[in-house]
């Protein structure tokens, strides 16, 4: 049965496969619009822009997520009953225990982040502690907890900031291409064809990256479900609170579509064209898994 290690060093290697494709994409477009603009500075731009969009998408991404969804260190005096369930799961799992946040919001969620376990970050919503059983909550928790475990953490914070360096570019180029860097060439006529080729490819971009953060989310949910469920011994716990935030009406506006995989469920709540390209599996289905479970 595949379990909370099944994966480990498998997503490690995808986590180096994304910051190479990252690196090929911004170096490939910036290539593409060097050509376009008879420029090679543009070239070395891009290739600049790759290398520090790596370093600071492993080194910073954890901070960066946390940031971009208003989190905060949780108080261990005023959140004890947390910290215990965070404590006890941690030691459960053989894992270090993350650092805990809160983020005030009343819709019931939560995500982890981090490059690897011992620099990990747990976040849950107020609503999650305010509206979830105990049991419930540790079965959100335990979820949370398999996704360090199986360094999903790093592969989902990676797609964070490679998402959002990927769109800045994309408008950067797109901008530029009316004139930023000033007409582009137009010997035998390649400058035009490579103009067309550049705008096509700063457009499909974003495209690329959104389908990066939906390989990487789908199939670790249910993984994460089922490991959880086996930390906890309860699968009950975590498939009755995915039942609440199923019938979640409260709207998290601290969500961002380049954060929304990390989190237990979909942010966005209502028919919107975020859900069009939503990264997590239908929560029916997921609540369905686990009550087949027999642990």
């Amino acid at each position: 049965m595949e379990n909370l290690y099944t994966y480990k060093d498998s997503n490690i290697r995808k986590s180096i496969l994304y910051l190479f494709f990252f690196a090929v994409l911004v170096i490939a477009v910036g290539w593409i619009f060097s050509r376009a603009y008879n420029n090679p500075l543009i070239l070395y731009i891009a290739v600049a822009f790759s290398i520090f969009g790596n370093f600071l998408s492993y080194w910073y991404s954890d901070k960066i997520a946390l940031a971009l969804s208003g989190a905060h260190p949780a108080s261990h005096e005023e959140n004890t009953d947390l910290y215990h369930l965070v404590e006890n799961l941690s030691i459960t799992a053989g894992l270090p225990m993350p650092k805990v946040y809160i983020i005030d919001s009343p819709q019931i969620n939560a995500f982890a982040t981090g490059r690897n376990p011992e620099h990990s970050a747990l976040a849950v919503t107020t609503g999650a502690l305010q509206r979830l059983t105990k049991t419930e909550l540790e079965g959100v928790i335990a979820h949370e907890m398999s996704h360090i475990g199986n360094r999903d953490i790093l592969i989902a914070s990676i797609a964070v900031v490679l998402a959002g360096f990927i769109a800045i570019i994309s408008d950067f180029f797109i901008r530029s291409r009316w004139g930023f860097f000033g007409k582009s060439s137009d010997r035998n006529g390649k400058g035009n064809i490579f103009g067309i080729i550049a705008i096509v490819a700063a457009i499909l971009a974003p495209i690329a990256a959104t389908l990066i953060r939906l390989a990487v989310s789908r199939q670790r949910e249910y993984l994460a479900d089922t490991t959880g469920a086996l930390l906890t011994r309860y699968p009950e716990g975590l498939a009755s609170a995915l039942q609440k935030i199923s019938e979640d009406d409260y709207q998290m506006t601290q969500a961002r579509t380049n954060t929304a995989h990390l989190f237990i469920a979909n942010p966005f709540k209502g028919k919107s064209l975020a859900n069009l390209f939503s990264t997590h599996p239908p929560i029916e289905e997921r609540i369905k898994r686990l009550r087949d479970l027999r642990v």
